[in-house]
């Protein structure tokens, strides 16, 4: 897989997702939309990390800069 994330739009996710976890342990969203953000939160956290977004690679879109050569 080719990275096509930069580090700032993996940071904004991490944070995203951090702010989704809490909401749902703090109790302030709960139920289906709930499980929802929490599915989410494990995706956005999961893509940060591996620095992928399968999205992106469907609409051919990269935040990553590009390397001079």
């Amino acid at each position: 897989m080719k990275k096509n994330m930069s580090s700032a739009d993996r940071i904004i996710r991490l944070i995203i997702s951090a702010i989704m976890v809490t909401l749902y342990f703090t109790n302030i969203v709960g139920g289906t939309l709930g499980v929802i953000l929490l599915v989410l939160s494990g995706v956005f956290t999961f893509t940060s990390i591996i620095s992928f977004c399968p999205l992106y690679a469907i609409f051919g879109i990269s935040t990553c800069p590009v390397k001079q050569q």
